[in-house]
């Protein structure tokens, strides 16, 4: 998987969306698996990777650099990623006290502005900042941004999630507490896509329910989680979802290789290419 090509550069007249699980970052541990010895090995692949998307948006989760609680000032990831590309822009992220910044929306202000953002909890109290999940486990939420395509003038919204990954019953009351919150944008003709990290198969339950509000699920062919190893033997867990006014150009790209020797995370990037119908 180390040689796996590279995605071809995205046609003119089409908006390249692409979302990446970058695991957190472990602040109290020097070495081993995750923590800040690993991301010093690990951060030059995964820059090498976001540039390999050569993406429009790309949504992030678990860009976190965890210590205890909440509000963790520290964003290792986001820092770095900013840092080595000041051609993009943060969306979907602000101050922890207010707003979580650990699933923020990467962007390209040359191709794009921002207008609006948000967030929501998986939770019985969705708007109550790091609220926690139905079952009562870590605070889990929903991102997003509206942003304005300054090639064609048009609006949309980039959800991005990342649902439960042990609790079947969260990750359902997670799509369908999504569902609800998109539905009226829908039905009032907004273009809407949903991206990111949800745990199950374009076939479950799950994605069943983010169908039904009329998303199409972008075909991703094959795993997207590889154990940090390039294991690929389940199916597809992040998704590109899209509402039907805009179509993808054809199934997923996914970056199953490595950078610089190293796997910039244990999930592989996903994107597509969409264009307005």
């Amino acid at each position: 998987m180390g040689d796996a090509p590279l995605p071809p550069a995205p046609a003119p007249d089409t908006l390249r969306i692409a979302t990446h699980n970058v695991h957190y970052i472990w602040l109290g541990r020097e070495t081993g698996p995750w923590s800040v010895g690993d991301w010093e090995n690990r951060k030059e692949s995964l820059d090498l990777a976001f540039k390999a998307l050569d993406a429009d948006i790309i949504g992030f989760q678990e860009m976190e650099s965890f210590a205890r609680g909440s509000v963790q000032p520290v964003n290792l990831t986001l820092d770095w990623l900013v840092q080595r590309n000041p051609d993009y822009r943060i969306a979907a992220a602000n101050d922890p006290a207010v707003f979580p910044s650990t699933q923020p929306i990467l962007y390209r202000p040359a191709r794009l502005r921002a207008v609006d953002e948000g967030w929501f909890f998986f939770s019985d109290t969705p708007d109550t900042l790091y609220s926690r999940t139905f079952n009562g486990s870590f605070p889990a939420f929903a991102s997003w941004a509206t942003f304005e395509d300054r090639k064609t003038t048009r609006t949309f919204t980039v959800v991005n999630v990342h649902f439960d990954f042990s609790s079947g019953s969260n990750r359902l009351k997670s799509a369908e507490l999504v569902a609800g919150r998109i539905r009226p944008r829908i039905e009032a003709g907004e273009t809407v896509f949903v991206i990111g990290d949800i745990n199950a198969s374009a076939a479950s339950r799950t994605a069943r329910i983010l169908w039904e509000t009329g998303l199409t699920f972008t075909p991703v062919n094959g795993s997207t989680y590889h154990w940090n190893r390039g294991l690929n033997v389940t199916p597809a867990i992040d998704h590109l979802t899209a509402t039907p006014d805009v179509e993808a150009t054809g199934d997923a790209i996914i970056l199953r290789r490595q950078f610089d020797d190293d796997w910039p995370s244990d999930h592989y990037p996903v994107l597509a290419d969409f264009r307005w119908k």
